[in-house]
């Protein structure tokens, strides 16, 4: 029985009450009758319960109000995360199209036997057959195809270790490994470039890229140490504005 039915319930008893009174001639006025003070007393107890009723209703409804404005809160500051989470790879994967097309472009210009005549791998492999498996897997890099890439790299540098080209092929795998995010890989190989040919034209390109990826690996002081490395290195070269770059944006970030 809700409290509207129990309210008329006992209204409809007061007022049968009074008529009884009424009839029977026992009280003077209605004030005098203890039943009609008793049924004041029972109404008036029934309209504080509709009000505390009718508050808690109100302190319910805001208190849900406010549970689902905190969730609405949470779900949008989540969605802001994600949402810089995206723009942040869109840009880091921009900059790193960016940059190996640039490498590419530059190696392109040069012709792929220039970079074997400048190396210091020094081989006995015939230019051919090494030359051509290497352009095989360069295209691939070049057609955005970086897992095949990536193996036919590691086959070439199986296949021909002493090649004028072993030096280009060490840092084109570290290349394809970086943009497909397998950074601890792909710094090997760049380490490989650094470590067994000094002398080479990669060197500097190679130093950035460790850079790079002791950046990604959050190994903060080793990639300052590379990006450093890169500008002595390279001076006022694309190369180097590259690593200095790198480093003040680490420097912003209290890297």
């Amino acid at each position: 029985m809700t409290r509207f039915q129990i309210r008329s319930h006992v209204q409809r008893g007061f007022w049968f009450a009074l008529l009884v009174v009424a009839a029977t001639g026992c009280v003077s006025t209605p004030e005098q009758d203890p039943v009609v003070q008793r049924m004041t007393e029972i109404d008036g107890r029934l309209l504080r319960i509709e009000r505390i009723l009718s508050n808690q209703a109100l302190l319910e409804q805001a208190q849900r109000v406010e549970a689902l404005n905190a969730e609405v809160r949470a779900l949008r500051g989540q969605v802001e995360q994600l949402q810089h989470n995206i723009d942040s790879s869109r840009n880091q994967q921009r900059d790193l199209y960016a940059d190996l097309d640039r490498r590419m472009q530059a190696l392109e210009a040069k012709g792929v036997s220039a970079p074997a005549m400048a190396s210091s791998g020094g081989g006995t492999a015939p230019a051919e057959d090494d030359a051509s498996a290497y352009k095989k897997a360069f295209d691939l890099l070049k057609d955005g195809k970086y897992s095949e890439a990536g193996t036919a790299f590691t086959q070439f540098i199986s296949t021909y270790p002493q090649s004028a080209l072993l030096d280009n092929a060490h840092y084109w795998l570290g290349e394809a490994r970086y943009v497909g995010k397998d950074f601890a890989a792909a710094l090997r190989d760049f380490r490989t470039v650094v470590d067994r040919f000094p002398d080479s034209r990669k060197l500097q390109d190679a130093w950035l890229k460790i850079g790079y990826c002791q950046y990604e690996l959050k190994n903060w002081k080793d990639a300052r140490d590379a990006l450093k490395r890169t500008t002595q290195l390279g001076g006022d070269t694309p190369t180097g504005k590259l690593a200095e770059q790198r480093l003040a944006k680490m420097q912003a970030e209290g890297r």
